[in-house]
């Protein structure tokens, strides 16, 4: 057993049905359902620690295969003389297959199944209800049940997704079993790692059974790792220039909103941009004292700079005419784009933009190669690019980012817990690193001038700048948050996350590249 494999595949339930299915196939004799509870029982006994016999454990078996799995844990843990009290919810004359025989196999020497909660304390829970394939809304007695069993001051282990969970979406229509920790079976599922899934599911730890998921059934779906942005990690040559690393144009920071591009314009600088030009639409602002690296012009100057290999447009752009114009301007050029804020918001309101959009993809303004747009929306965002509400998105945010990515025929990141990557060609990544403490203005302005800055290099590779940016933004939150320094998550800045996004990559980049090391050309020189 093990925690989350960096870049592990994501399957959708269908695969994961058909996995079973194949499996089943190739190795009759080997009850997957047996393996799983084995597992889930073995970890159980972990999470107790040593002197554990005698404590007492509430399992809640629904009537399905999740039900089955936690009858064979149950079977188990009862062998190693814990005190184990079975609450089954279900008829027993209507279970079938494998869920049949583990209630059989439980209540082979008296064991006993109850309806109902028993009073008590209890040192552990196992959630066996509901499995990955509930598709509705948990209400009723059920509701109850699971109500109740959250009520309960004892840790809970769920079996494979917790019951009221989508597996597939993330989202708890009704009520759903809060986790302290989740361990999933042969593959990882898309509902485990975003939107709701992380706040229900606790530590979650993938248990593949010895099936080779991958080799039964592919998927478009991982978990981004950095092995899968490698190509953004290379190291830099001993002969090196500025050229090699890019000019980023940012252009946006209105009246009102200077400090959106300020924060982009600065990730850029410290993600390695070679050169950083801010095309401010504010007046009156042509030098940033705390960077005074960042060079200044009017928006259109900037736009129109023959030396750019990357355009960032959105922080603080605003939706005046002007800000219409220059975004119209930026999608005829046959330069990479990184899009957020407020060129989103122009974008989902006018058609002709979302022409011009799709048609750089088609290589149709210019007849010269296609050139990237990164699209970056928040749910507020992606629900006016799709013309739907934000509860839809939120709903399922897989589909909402892969529509994106479709209809507009762009790379994609759906921001938010679990963000979502979708390239154009429909491959798909959630991203593991981030926290609640990014909720606060300015942590997107920072993503995409990050973002810009990994694609403005030469011979940049835009999915691995969409994932390198995404994971290290995530990850300078989580190093700030997470690693001692007292700082948030409440109250953590954009900025801060900013300056730690630059030693996040290239603590990562040294890793990367550990036997290629990044020379300094030191010298020795004697001592008198």
């Amino acid at each position: 057993m093990s925690a989350l494999p960096p870049g592990a595949p994501i399957y959708l339930t269908g695969t994961i049905r058909e996995i079973e299915k194949r499996a089943s196939a190739a190795s009759p004799s080997i009850s997957l359902m047996e393996l799983a509870g084995r597992a889930a029982a073995e970890r159980a006994r972990e999470l107790l620690g040593q002197g554990n016999q005698g404590n007492a454990i509430l399992v809640l078996a629904g009537p399905g295969n999740n039900g089955g799995d936690a009858l064979v844990a149950a079977r188990w843990l009862k062998s190693w003389w814990f005190d184990v009290s079975v609450v089954f919810f279900g008829n027993t004359a209507k279970m079938t297959g494998d869920a049949a025989s583990a209630m059989q196999a439980f209540q082979v020497g008296g064991n006993a199944v109850s309806s109902e909660i028993p009073p008590g304390c209890f040192d552990l829970i196992i959630d066996g209800l509901f499995g990955i394939g509930l598709r509705r809304e948990v209400s009723g007695f059920y509701a109850d049940i699971i109500t109740r069993a959250n009520a309960i001051e004892a840790p809970v282990l769920a079996l494979d997704i917790p019951s009221g969970l989508d597996a597939d979406t993330g989202s708890v229509p009704g009520t759903a079993i809060r986790a302290d920790e989740t361990i999933t079976f042969l593959g990882l599922k898309p509902g485990l790692l975003t939107g709701d899934g992380p706040d229900y599911c606790g530590n979650v730890r993938l248990e593949t059974l010895n099936v080779d998921a991958p080799e039964f059934c592919s998927t478009r779906g991982r978990l981004i790792a950095p092995s899968l942005f490698s190509g953004a990690l290379s190291s830099r040559p001993v002969n090196s220039h500025k050229g090699l690393y890019g000019n980023v144009g940012v252009i946006g920071g209105a009246c009102g909103m200077l400090g959106a591009a300020l924060l982009a314009g600065r990730a850029a600088l410290r993600l390695g941009a070679g050169k950083v030009y801010l095309g401010v639409l504010a007046e009156h602002f042509s030098v940033d004292p705390a960077h005074p690296e960042l060079m200044f012009g009017e928006a259109r100057d900037v736009l129109e700079l023959e030396a750019l290999t990357c355009l960032v447009l959105g922080p603080g752009l605003g939706q005046s005419d002007e800000a219409h114009e220059l975004l119209a301007s930026a999608l005829s050029r046959s330069l990479p784009l990184v899009l957020d804020a407020d060129a989103l918001n122009l974008i989902s309101a006018l058609q002709p933009l979302q022409n011009t959009l799709r048609a750089r993809a088609q290589s149709a303004i210019t007849g010269a190669a296609a050139a990237a747009t990164i699209l970056t929306p928040h749910p507020g965002e992606a629900a006016r690019l799709l013309g739907c509400s934000t509860s839809d998105v939120q709903r399922d945010r897989l589909k909402a980012a892969r529509a994106i990515a479709d209809r507009y025929k762009s790379h994609v990141v759906l921001k938010g817990a679990g963000s979502i990557c979708v390239m154009p060609d429909e491959r798909w990544y959630i991203n593991p690193t981030g926290n609640p403490g990014m909720a606060a203005g300015g942590m997107g302005d920072v993503l995409s001038g990050m973002l810009g800055a990994l694609l403005a290099r030469a011979g940049a590779s835009p999915d691995d700048a969409l994932l390198c940016g995404v994971f290290v933004h995530g990850a300078a939150a989580d190093d700030l948050v997470c690693g001692g320094s007292g700082i948030g998550p409440v109250g953590l800045t954009a900025s801060e996350v900013g300056d730690a996004a630059r030693h996040v990559f290239n603590r990562l980049a040294r890793s990367a590249n550990a036997e290629s090391r990044t020379r300094c050309n030191k010298y020795t020189v004697d001592k008198p």
